[in-house]
């Protein structure tokens, strides 16, 4: 049996050009594979060291991206390597297998939400009473599932996201703040579960994780082994798990030393079997 080897894409594995933190001489900076094209103009990257590695890790292992992306924006995405049989959008509402979505991962998605936690409409109301226009730039519903605004960050008021948070968390749901974007997800719509679904029905023999946000700290802690990077929600939170490794690495870097890890134990794992 193989790893199964999930990942976070964005400011994971994947970097806009503004999340790069290319800290080097220009001479010296390394060299980048754009992996995402949007509205004809390359928008996300990997460096070339991190794309080979990840396409020996795909190679060696179950490789499953993990992103809290739609289906329309993760296929805008191309990695290294074969397409991947698995990958988990709309933060796993959708299990997608060789690119469709499984109906039978989204009927028990839909009845999970229906069992555990206020709907979509009661959250979009109360954004839309909160949400002050003055820092308020879009308003986004992804995939009939969950919400994210886009926001003028330097605007956006002290405590706002907190309260938030504290009136979502009491009706199931959960609030995680990245960059520009404040996400409301339902707490039973999680990367972990998809990703478990998958190993389930490869059999895998242990579950390599990585990710830098809220939404990705119940992947890392299903997982029996996961890498954070230095930057981000969880790094800024300082949050830890025993067998999460906290790197010191940021933007395209992290991403690097993140796919050399995976490539290190997923080819420790391997059987002969």
């Amino acid at each position: 049996m193989t790893a199964l080897v999930a990942s976070d894409l964005d400011r994971t594995l994947i970097y806009s050009a503004a999340a790069l933190d290319l800290t080097q001489p220009d001479a010296e900076a390394p060299r980048l594979l754009c992996v995402e094209v949007h509205d004809r103009a390359p928008l996300s990257y990997m460096t070339e060291t991190a794309a080979v590695l990840l396409a020996d890790v795909a190679a060696t292992a179950t490789f499953v991206p993990a992103t809290t992306r739609t289906r329309e924006q993760y296929r805008r995405i191309h990695l290294p390597g074969p397409p991947p049989e698995f990958a988990v959008c709309a933060n796993g509402g959708h299990l997608l297998v060789r690119g469709e979505s499984d109906p039978d991962w989204r009927r028990t998605v839909a009845a999970r939400l229906a069992a555990r936690c206020a709907p979509l409409d009661e959250i979009r109301g109360h954004l839309a009473r909160t949400a002050d226009p003055a820092w308020l730039r879009k308003e986004r519903v992804a995939e009939d599932l969950f919400v994210y605004l886009v926001v003028e960050r330097t605007l956006l008021p002290d405590g706002w996201v907190a309260d938030l948070a504290d009136w979502a968390g009491a009706r199931g749901w959960t609030v995680s703040l990245q960059g520009r974007k404040i996400y409301a997800v339902p707490k039973p719509l999680t990367k972990s579960a998809a990703v478990a679904e998958v190993a389930r029905r490869t059999g895998a023999a242990e579950i390599l994780a990585a990710g830098d946000s809220l939404l990705d700290a119940d992947l890392l802690l299903a997982a029996d082994r996961g890498w954070r990077p230095g930057h981000g929600e969880l790094a800024a939170a300082g949050w830890q798990a025993p067998h999460v490794t906290a790197l010191e690495a940021r933007g395209a870097a992290a991403g690097e030393e993140i796919v050399r890890a995976f490539r290190a134990a997923a080819g420790g794992s391997r059987s002969d079997g």
